[in-house]
């Protein structure tokens, strides 16, 4: 039988924060998470379907972006147990936790994807400042540092994907 303290145990990580920063923050990174993977998912969803004249371009932009929204999952998960908390444990569990919406939809235009993920992305910007605020709130400089450079490639994200879909001019 499993002892229960071991069941029970916190997640004590010296990480010289105030209790109330490691209360705080982790829950916040995980939900940051949640949706960091969702629009993940949907981003490839998008560049597995895409179609059309522009195909090439904006499947490659988009596995691109793909690869860039991963790579920051890790990150966001250690920061979290790295300074005493949790992180996401499954699927179902993202699936609870994300405000960014799927798109199980049969057949979406080209430029839709590319809106709808504009869009989730300048939203998923506006959470990472939410989160950026709490920690500049509790003194967590380090997860605002990377919250800054994560901010910096999602606005780059929104900028190519709305330069991607603005009509040519003259």
């Amino acid at each position: 039988m499993v002892n229960e303290a071991k069941k029970t145990a916190t997640l004590d990580t010296p990480s010289g924060l105030s209790k109330e920063a490691v209360h705080d923050i982790p829950p916040a990174l995980t939900t940051l998470l949640a949706d960091t993977f969702a629009l993940y998912l949907k981003t490839k969803n998008f560049h597995w379907h895409m179609s059309g004249p522009h195909f090439r371009d904006w499947h490659l932009l988009l596995d691109d972006q793909a690869t860039q929204i991963h790579q920051m999952t890790d990150p966001i998960a250690e920061r979290g147990r790295k300074i005493g908390g949790g992180t996401l444990k499954s699927i179902g569990q993202i699936s609870k936790l994300q405000r960014l919406k799927d798109n199980d939809a049969s057949f979406v235009t080209p430029r839709d994807m590319l809106a709808e993920l504009r869009e989730d992305n300048r939203q998923l910007a506006a959470y990472m400042r939410e989160v950026h605020g709490v920690c500049d709130e509790l003194g967590d400089v380090a997860t605002a540092s990377l919250l800054e450079n994560w901010i910096d490639e999602t606005e780059n994200r929104v900028w190519f994907l709305f330069e991607a879909t603005r009509h040519a001019e003259g």
